[in-house]
């Protein structure tokens, strides 16, 4: 007997991903990781234009992609891309909820107490990472999923702001976290109610370093920490900030039947931030 591992556990090949916000910067290094273990990946964009500009590049360098718009405020947003995505490629195994951000207004300053912040401010963050970006996709695919013969997964990316809520970030911090908690009822939900094969987790990215915090974390020209940077390093074990890439392996995991016993979980992937406790 061998004592190779059985890699084929790992294989994607046959199945399809929707990536939601698989054109940006953690979604698209999930969604090339999808597509090199085989899987035919549809991505979104906001613009249909980016978003198919975006699976060109990705095919280029090898996998199958498809670009879509989606706008998680459009009331039929979701619905539209599900029936597209379906009439595209006949299926969907995998979902992968990647739509997400914060709002300056939902974020305690200098220039504006938790007290002032406006309920509306809350209220789309609360929409923009909870409930138009992973209750309704859940919802949408999740009815057509459910009877997958194969089964499928659905994976949500929350954040460590959901686990140690960040200073300021109240409504993306709040937001994060019931993403977590219905991480864990929809798993139990739908395996009591519809499918044992159809599992639902989670994965929580600690701090990568991207274009769109770039600013915070270090200083324009020099690229040395900022105080913020440095603060996030200093309790950081593994002591350096994420890569997307380093989502893959985890998203590959999640997606396959690697795992096929796991469901209603959510893993970090944070160098240990989660983990120390400052002391």
């Amino acid at each position: 007997m061998s004592g190779k591992p059985d890699l084929s556990l790992f294989d994607l090949t046959g199945k399809v991903a929707v990536i939601t916000g698989g054109g940006g910067a953690l979604g698209s290094a999930m969604a090339r990781g999808l597509a090199k273990a085989g899987a035919r990946c549809a991505i979104t964009r906001v613009s249909l234009e980016r978003a198919q500009r975006a699976a060109t590049q990705f095919s280029d360098g090898g996998g199958s992609f498809r670009g879509y718009d989606l706008d998680v405020f459009q009331d039929d947003g979701v619905e539209r891309l599900c029936e597209q995505v379906h009439a595209d490629f006949g299926q969907v195994d995998i979902l992968v909820n990647c739509v997400g951000g914060n709002l300056k207004e939902a974020t305690t300053s200098s220039e504006q107490a938790f007290f002032d912040i406006p309920l509306d401010a809350i209220r789309k963050v609360l929409d923009l990472n909870f409930i138009n970006s992973t209750v309704r996709p859940c919802q949408v695919f999740g009815r057509r999923m459910k009877d997958n013969e194969r089964g499928g997964s659905i994976i949500n990316i929350s954040s460590m702001a959901a686990i140690v809520p960040l200073t300021r970030i109240v409504g993306y911090s709040a937001a994060k976290a019931a993403v977590n908690n219905f991480t864990q009822w929809l798993a139990v939900h739908l395996a009591k109610e519809y499918s044992t094969r159809l599992r639902v987790n989670g994965i929580a990215p600690g701090f990568f370093l991207t274009a769109q915090n770039e600013f915070l974390l270090t200083q324009e020209g020099t690229g040395e920490l900022t105080a913020r940077g440095e603060t996030i390093i200093g309790h950081t074990p593994m002591g350096e900030f994420g890569e997307a890439n380093d989502l893959v392996g985890t998203a590959i995991w999640l997606a396959s039947d690697a795992s096929r016993f796991v469901t209603g979980i959510t893993v970090p992937v944070d160098g240990g931030f989660s983990a120390y406790s400052g002391v």
